[in-house]
């Protein structure tokens, strides 16, 4: 990246304040230039790859697009290992056990949420409670024309995130997308650790 040079009257103006100012090491050379500020680099993502605007190999004339390849949260769920017990996860899975506990976030905000979620999940372990449900729901498509984007199905993607964080990280062992008789979509399956 090349810096840019300084404007005339940003020259001025650097050339007032540094006029005023004690040089903290007289014996360097000093140019204006030399403390202009630049934007620094962006960092690549690690799920990225470039596209080029026309089929073919990439050359000096084809324009390449960044294209971020974050997973989904379903991806990301689905995709955790099994810490748990093989054939427990699968019937989890299928549907066949049944969530001794139920949350159902439904109709609130993040900050009502997360303080619910941590009381729950900290209070059916401590219940001895095995597997739970969190009804987070779906999301609504909203059509509003706000400038700023806002995510669909906000707890849907927020409560696995908060599931991996201290203190719930230390007391869940499995999260997992519900079956379609539980909830599928809009709900998890949280599968605790025993209590010691």
């Amino acid at each position: 990246m090349t810096r840019r040079k300084l404007r005339p009257d940003e020259e001025e103006l650097w050339r007032k304040v540094a006029d005023r100012t004690d040089r903290l090491h007289p014996e360097k050379p000093f140019h204006p230039d030399d403390f202009v500020t630049t934007p620094a680099p962006k960092p690549r993502l690690k799920h990225t790859f470039e596209v080029t605007a026309a089929l073919g190999k990439p050359s000096a004339s084809r324009p390449t697009t960044a294209v971020n390849l974050t997973p989904s949260i379903v991806d990301q769920v689905t995709t955790q290992p099994v810490q748990m017990d093989r054939k427990a996860f699968t019937q989890m899975k299928r549907g066949k056990l049944k969530p001794e506990g139920k949350l159902d976030l439904h109709g609130m905000t993040l900050d009502r949420a997360h303080p619910a979620l941590t009381r729950f999940i900290l209070s059916a372990q401590s219940q001895g409670k095995r597997l739970v449900l969190v009804v987070t729901g779906k999301g609504k498509n909203r059509d509003d024309d706000s400038p700023i984007p806002v995510r669909f199905g906000v707890l849907r993607h927020q409560v696995p995130q908060w599931l991996s964080m201290p203190p719930l990280s230390s007391v869940v062992l499995q999260v997992s997308q519900a079956n379609v008789r539980h909830g599928g979509g809009g709900a998890y399956y949280v599968y605790l650790r025993r209590q010691r």
